[in-house]
C-alpha cells in the first residue's frame, strides 16, 4: 500500500481550518485522485486554545512553526501564516533546508522572495506550489505554468483583488461613494480594518508579479510594478464611465516586449463588451493572450475559506501524485532578469477627471495644457456645479503616447484653477 502524504499546517485561520475541513470531508475522493491518502501530522498557530471549529486534538502541536519542517513525520509543509518576511519566510527556508516540500498561499512572500525560494526548492529537489497565492480557487497558476506552457504569452491582465472589485461594482450598481462602500466591505469582512494593501493596489501587485513571471519566464520583479489604487475614484467617475460605455475596474496588467517587462496595477475603464466588465462582487478574473491558444479567461472566487483551501489541497494532490516540476514557468536558472519597460512609450487612450473652479477660462487652460503636451482630446464633458461650488470636467483622449498625458498633468500641477488631484484612468481597448 502506498504511504500517505504527511503534511504539517502552519496557520489555522480561515483558510487553515478550511484545509482541515476539506481533507476530512473529501478524504476518500482525494485519496483516489491522489493515489494515496493525504493526512495532517502536525499543526502550529499563535493561539493553541482558540476554538476554530475543527478537532485539532488528533494532531501534534508545535508552538514554534519552524519546528514543523524538522519533524520526521512530515513530507510537506503548508504555510498559511502570511507576510513577506518573518515567520513565514523562516519556515519556508527551513522546510527546504530539511528537504521538505512547501505549499503556500503567500503572494507577498513569493512576490518578494520567489526567485530565492524557487532556487532553494530546486536545489533540495522538493516541490514548491502556490496555486492559492493568486486568485484563490481559480486555477490560473496551473493554467499558465502547464496548460499554456507551449504558448508565447503576449499579455496577462485581470481583476486580481476581490476587495477592490466588490467596492467598485457596489459603487456602480448602487451609485454610492467610495468611503461608504469601503465601510460596508469592512463590516462584511471583505476588507481589513487597515485596507491599504487592498485599496492601494499592493495586494494586486504581488499577484501580478507572480503571474508575469509565470507568463513570460522572467524573474519575479514586484519592485517594478507601478501601483495605483482606487481610493480616489469618485461616484461621478463611475457614472461618467457608464455613460461612455465602460465600467471601472482595478486591473493588473503585464506585457513583455523587446526584452522589457511592463507591469502596472491601475483603475481602468473596461468596455462593457469585455468579459472583465462583468466580473462583479469579490470575484477575480485573469485573461492571458497566447499566440496559439488565443484568449484564455480564468474566473471565479478569489478568496474565502472554501476556494482557497481547494487550491491548497489541489497542490497537495499534485505533489502526492509525484508531479514535481520547476516552481515557476521553467527552471530558475533559465528565468531572465526583468528589465523594466518605460510606461511613457506605451500608446493608448485615457480618461482624465479634474475638479475645477467655476470660472471663465478654466477649460481653456486645461485644453492648452493638453495641446502643448501633444494630447489630442476626443471628448470633453463638464458637469454642473457641485455642492462645494466646484465643477467636474472629464476628458477622454485619442490614442497617443502615455508620456504626453503625464506631461499635460505636470503642466497643470499647481494651477489655481484645478482643485485637488486629477484622476487618470487608462482605457482598455
Amino acid at each position: 500500500m502506498t504511504e500517505p502524504l504527511r503534511i504539517a499546517l502552519a496557520g489555522l485561520g480561515t483558510v487553515g481550518a478550511g484545509v482541515i475541513r476539506l481533507l476530512d470531508a473529501n478524504a476518500e475522493l482525494i485519496a483516489r485522485r491522489a493515489g494515496r491518502a493525504i493526512v495532517v501530522s502536525a499543526v502550529s498557530a499563535r493561539d493553541r486554545h482558540k476554538d476554530r471549529g475543527v478537532d485539532l486534538a488528533r494532531f501534534a502541536w508545535e508552538d514554534d512553526t519552524r519546528a514543523l519542517g524538522e519533524r520526521g513525520d512530515v513530507d510537506v509543509v503548508v504555510e498559511l501564516i502570511g507576510g513577506s518576511d518573518g515567520p513565514a519566510l523562516a519556515l519556508a527556508r527551513g522546510a527546504f533546508a530539511a528537504g521538505k516540500g512547501l505549499v503556500t498561499a503567500n503572494k507577498a512572500m513569493l512576490a518578494h522572495h520567489g526567485l530565492e525560494l524557487a532556487r532553494a526548492a530546486e536545489a533540495a529537489r522538493v516541490p514548491l506550489r502556490f496555486e492559492a497565492a493568486v486568485a484563490g480557487g481559480v486555477p490560473v497558476v496551473k493554467g499558465l505554468r502547464e496548460g499554456a506552457a507551449a504558448n508565447r504569452i503576449a499579455q496577462v491582465y485581470g481583476v486580481l483583488n476581490g476587495t477592490c472589485n466588490f467596492i467598485l461594482s457596489r459603487m456602480e450598481s448602487e451609485a454610492r461613494d467610495f468611503d461608504e462602500v469601503l465601510a460596508e466591505a469592512q463590516a462584511m469582512g471583505f476588507a481589513e480594518a487597515d485596507p491599504s494593501f487592498d485599496i492601494d493596489g499592493v495586494d494586486a501587485g504581488h499577484k501580478l508579479a507572480i503571474l508575469a513571471s509565470l507568463a513570460f519566464g522572467t524573474e519575479p520583479a514586484f519592485d517594478d510594478v507601478a501601483l495605483e489604487g482606487i481610493r480616489h475614484v469618485l461616484r461621478a467617475d463611475i457614472a461618467e464611465a457608464a455613460a461612455l460605455g465602460y465600467r471601472v475596474r482595478l486591473l493588473g496588467m503585464a506585457e513583455a516586449s523587446s526584452a522589457r517587462l511592463f507591469q502596472r496595477v491601475h483603475p481602468c475603464l473596461v468596455p462593457v463588451s469585455h468579459p472583465l466588465a462583468h466580473v462583479t462582487g469579490a470575484a477575480n478574473a485573469v485573461v492571458a493572450e497566447g499566440d496559439f491558444v488565443g484568449r484564455l479567461l480564468f474566473q471565479g472566487a478569489g478568496a474565502g475559506a472554501g476556494p482557497t483551501a481547494s487550491a491548497v489541497v489541489a497542490d497537495l494532490i499534485d505533489i502526492a501524485r509525484g508531479n514535481v516540476g520547476p516552481p515557476l514557468s521553467m527552471p530558475s536558472d533559465l528565468l531572465t532578469p526583468a528589465v523594466r519597460a518605460e510606461p511613457g512609450d506605451r500608446r493608448g487612450r485615457a480618461y482624465l477627471r479634474f475638479t475645477v473652479a467655476d470660472r471663465v477660462g478654466v477649460l481653456a487652460e486645461i485644453a492648452a495644457a493638453m495641446r502643448d503636451a501633444g494630447v489630442s482630446i476626443e471628448s470633453l464633458i463638464q458637469r454642473g456645479v457641485q455642492a462645494d461650488g466646484s465643477v467636474l470636467v472629464a476628458i477622454v483622449t485619442h490614442e497617443g503616447p502615455e508620456r504626453c498625458v503625464t506631461a499635460a498633468l505636470e503642466r497643470l500641477r499647481g494651477s489655481q484653477s484645478v482643485a485637488g488631484r486629477p484622476m487618470l484612468m487608462h482605457i482598455l481597448d
